[in-house]
């Protein structure tokens, strides 16, 4: 990794967000983690400025599909990469995080976090 991305990884799994997190600070990543949706939005709202968002769909409360709406409508971090990282398969559900403007989407149970970490880069490799 050549540049030093920011990441933000939102989940309601804090052992995900522990794992995923060492393996993004391996390949040389800043990480900041948010368990869950409300903590991401503060957080955002407050002048986080990842160039990756990493985004859980199922969660409490919010799911990532509001949370990219709140996101989208109050215009934060307008620049970033947003991929989804979910278990989600609905496919309704899919397309409407496409028309929210993703620019990636992995599914959790199909890839182990290195993968994951090494797909997420290659997505913003290609947006860049």
């Amino acid at each position: 990794m050549d540049k030093k991305y920011a990441v933000l990884i939102v989940d309601d799994d804090k052992f995900l967000l522990d794992m995923y997190r060492k393996k993004f600070e391996r390949e040389g990543a800043t990480v900041d983690v948010a368990v869950g949706s409300l903590e991401a939005l503060t957080k955002l709202r407050s002048g986080a400025k990842p160039d990756i968002l990493i985004l859980d769909i199922i969660m409490p409360n919010m799911d990532g599909i509001e949370l990219l709406e709140m996101i989208r409508k109050e215009k934060l971090v307008p620049d970033a990469v947003v991929i989804m990282l979910t278990n989600e398969s609905d496919p309704e559900r899919i397309e409407k995080a496409k028309a929210l403007g993703i620019n990636g989407y992995i599914v959790k149970a199909t890839r182990i976090p290195s993968e994951v970490v090494e797909e997420a880069l290659k997505i913003v490799n290609l947006k860049n």
